[in-house]
């Protein structure tokens, strides 16, 4: 049995983490010096990239720009991957489109961001047959603002439930494997046994994201969505469409995840890194991540010790999506790269290095394989500082060992966060409420409730 996993994570770690909205941790990189203004470049912005400072969204890039070159094209891409936390790099984007004070002709867009980018007019439209029927029916509605594309998928996120059987075979229990239908209430039954029997380091049930910032409007959803069937706080226009029983419920099962008996301590202050070396150290049996998360833990542990399941309950969506910007003077050309990119083949490269992929092929048709990146044949590709040997479990294809059975089926499953040009106020506003929530206000369920409701209604359209 792996001990001391905290130290060997702590070297894994050193990876940046997507730039998702949940992505908000660690002090920023210096950024990139400006792209050079050379008519033939398509400047691409992106997040930080999960594997790797020569990580495979740079190598798939790479792959476009000796294919442009084998044709004799003048034209080459070039990514710029943007500092600080997703917020942060939310704000860059807007702001350089705004102003046009960055040459930028493809851009990265965490998929709560399409709308907005879409709504004022920083995005252009583009051809519906960019997202057809392989990719996953929940993934491609985030492409979409007011009936028309406006970005293409590129890769998906869903929140996952791993959990470490070594923690629950030292704790007595003799069936480790959770299958694919764990209920709360079975992970809350686990709780008497662990604390009858603790393994070495355990201190509570599980741990999540919840500090202040995405990560705990991503819990939130997840408890809102699970608690209501058909529970949306937005309609297809961006209004706010919610009623005080849904938040209520909503606000109720987040308290019944979040109580204290079950959820570390330590969460209420999260990101993914902190939850991510928490359950690595053993503090916690259960952890709700992110698909990166299965590569990463994989390097310290074997499939023996470590176990990944769906969320119980409803999980959210989350990813990043391709769009070509209003300003770009090489539209076409820039829309021919975001097909590459999206490919079934470049879809196939990021599942197998890591990234939950958006098409359905990549996870279903092993005719399809990653041929334009042969470092992501296999397995993902090592930065110029991390060497290692990669330990992800895989099936026979080489695709990542739960990415058919577990991940496809979540990310179909999945619920999407609301769909508003202000997303950006609706989150902020949804975090700020919940303070109250996680630090233990008396008051009930219902005036939590109603202190949400007259808070989102101020800060949406309704």
């Amino acid at each position: 049995m792996a001990r001391g996993p905290a130290a060997a994570l702590a070297r894994l770690l050193v990876l940046p983490l997507l730039l998702t909205a949940t992505a908000c941790t660690g002090g920023p990189p210096e950024p990139e010096p400006a792209p050079p203004d050379v008519p033939g470049t398509i400047v691409v912005a992106s997040g930080r990239d999960v594997t790797g400072k020569n990580g495979i969204r740079r190598q798939l890039i790479d792959a476009w720009n000796r294919q442009q070159q084998k044709q004799n094209s003048v034209y080459r891409a070039r990514l710029v991957e943007l500092p600080g936390s997703a917020d942060e790099q939310r704000s860059q984007l807007l702001g350089a489109l705004q102003s046009g004070s960055a040459d930028y002709d493809v851009v990265n867009l965490d998929v709560t961001w399409v709308p907005e980018f879409a709504e004022a007019g920083l995005i252009r439209p583009l051809p519906d047959h960019l997202v057809d029927g392989d990719v996953i029916a929940s993934v491609a509605g985030t492409a979409r603002w007011k009936g028309r594309v406006h970005a293409v998928p590129f890769n998906s996120d869903v929140g996952l439930l791993y959990y470490r059987r070594d923690h629950l075979r030292e704790a007595g229990v003799q069936q480790t494997d959770l299958g694919t239908d764990v209920t709360w209430q079975r992970l809350r039954e686990f709780r008497d046994i662990l604390d009858s029997r603790p393994p070495r380091g355990y201190e509570k049930l599980w741990t999540t994201q919840l500090a202040a910032y995405e990560g705990r409007t991503v819990n939130a959803v997840e408890a809102f969505a699970s608690a209501t069937k058909d529970f949306t706080l937005t309609d297809s226009s961006g209004r706010y469409t919610a009623g005080l029983r849904e938040l209520t419920d909503g606000i109720a099962e987040l308290r019944r995840r979040t109580d204290s008996p079950y959820l570390l301590g330590r969460a209420t202050s999260s990101d993914e890194a902190a939850s991510l070396s928490d359950f690595a150290d053993g503090r916690t049996a259960f952890l709700r991540h992110w698909p990166y998360a299965y590569g990463t833990l994989h390097q310290t542990f074997t499939p023996r010790q470590l176990g990944v399941a769906p969320l119980p309950g409803r999980a959210v969506l989350g990813g990043q999506n391709l769009a070509v910007t209003r300003s770009s003077q090489r539209a076409r050309k820039a829309t021919e790269l975001i097909a590459f990119l999206t490919s079934p083949q470049s879809e196939r490269c990021l599942l197998d290095a890591g990234f939950a992929a958006t098409r359905v092929s990549a996870y279903q048709d092993d005719r399809v394989r990653c041929t334009a990146v042969p470092a992501a044949k296999g397995a993902p590709p090592a930065s110029s500082t991390d060497e290692r040997t990669d330990h992800m479990p895989r099936d026979r294809a080489g695709r990542p060992g739960y990415a058919r059975t577990i991940l496809l089926p979540a990310l179909q499953r999945a619920v999407s966060r609301p769909r508003t040009p202000f997303y950006g106020a609706f989150t902020q506003t949804l975090t700020a409420q919940l303070d109250d929530l996680l630090a233990g206000d008396p008051a009930g369920d219902a005036e939590l409730a109603r202190r949400l409701d007259r808070a989102l209604r101020r800060a949406l359209p309704h």
